[in-house]
């Protein structure tokens, strides 16, 4: 339980340097943000609903 727990952590914190790097920072907010529209809209695309 613990190594999924630390894998899906990772994950998170890679997806969040992906798309949160700001003026040589890392928002994780905007990270994460970006990061969740992007899994909500390939989600959307796979279902056809855009």
């Amino acid at each position: 339980m613990d190594s999924k727990l630390t894998a899906i952590m990772k994950e998170i914190h890679q997806k969040c340097v992906e798309h949160g790097e700001q003026n040589g920072t890392i928002s994780y907010m905007k990270g994460a943000n970006i990061a969740g529209f992007i899994k909500v809209a390939d989600a959307m695309l796979a279902q056809g609903h855009v």
